[in-house]
């Protein structure tokens, strides 16, 4: 398809970078047609080496000279496609070549709504959506393994992707109403991570008799499952005890609610953060980077 230089934010070739919704996006009625927008150079590229495949690339104007490599590597590979919205789901019909869409400063800001921009946008197939026992199948050695529990905002979701990466968790599950990590925010505040640790959904929770799913798959994979909450009968999350642990499932949930108490109830041991100053709980993203910090295998 080559490059393409556009003046304008309503052509409908950038319908897919501004005004399909997320759930759009996502497609979940047609997994095959699900498409995801990735922000930045260094998130495009994560992707790309993760085995995500470009549908199109929209450049800055004057992104097209500094980011002469990304366009070169983008337009040699052989198939694209172009995403429309019809009767509320996504379809991609496929193109020879990645289109490369090019877009003065003011439009680009106009398209996506704000003024800062990094100026690469690159939409993507979705890629299919795990579960968490196949996620678990995939990484049989994992010892230290993160569930998200009802954690809606984009941001700590994005955010605490990016600590797993760094710090070593090598799985993060996700309750049923947890946020997708793959909507654009979240993809940007991980920085590219959600396509590199390996996350899943679980589809019943908290299910503790259910070897399938739920606590119950944790404990038949040998976890211990610890609970992030404030409880009297806590552990200190520097107690030696914990370090000993073999394969530890550590369970986070929202900093207004918490965990539920059914959650912490089913889980083997409570764990706390120690505070001081009258604190009594971290935003959600914080508190996965200090446990996992403190936690690694």
């Amino acid at each position: 398809m080559g490059i393409v230089m556009l003046d304008s934010a309503s052509d409908p070739r950038l319908d897919v970078y501004a005004r399909l919704t997320e759930r759009q996006l996502r497609s979940r009625l047609e997994a095959d047609a699900g498409v995801l927008v990735a922000e930045s150079e260094k998130v495009v590229r994560v992707a790309v080496r993760q085995g995500l495949e470009p549908l199109s690339l929209l450049l800055e104007e004057r992104q097209l000279e500094t980011q002469a490599d990304l366009v070169r590597d983008v337009a040699a590979l052989p198939r694209g496609g172009r995403v429309f919205a019809s009767a509320g789901h996504v379809s991609v019909v496929p193109c020879d070549g990645v289109p490369i869409y090019v877009l003065p400063h003011d439009e680009i800001c106009k398209l996506v709504g704000y003024n800062v921009t990094r100026g690469v946008l690159c939409a993507m197939h979705r890629p299919k959506e795990r579960s968490a026992a196949e996620v678990l199948d995939a990484v049989p050695d994992a010892r230290r393994v993160a569930v998200l529990e009802g954690v809606t905002d984009a941001t700590n979701v994005g955010a605490a992707m990016r600590s797993a990466a760094a710090l070593g968790i090598d799985a993060v599950l996700l309750t049923p109403t947890c946020c997708d990590p793959l909507v654009r925010r979240a993809v940007r505040v991980s920085m590219g991570t959600v396509f590199q640790v390996p996350w899943g959904r679980l589809g019943a929770w908290p299910a503790t008799d259910d070897e399938c799913d739920g606590l119950g798959l944790l404990r038949s994979r040998g976890f211990k499952t610890a609970a992030l909450a404030l409880r009297n009968d806590s552990y200190s999350l520097g107690d030696e005890r914990l370090a000993g642990i073999d394969k530890l499932a550590m369970l986070f949930g929202t900093e207004g609610d918490g965990l539920a108490n059914d959650t912490i109830e089913a889980c083997d041991m409570t764990v706390r953060i120690p505070m001081q100053h009258g604190v009594d709980s971290l935003n959600v993203a914080a508190a996965t980077a200090v446990a996992f910090w403190e936690l690694r295998a």
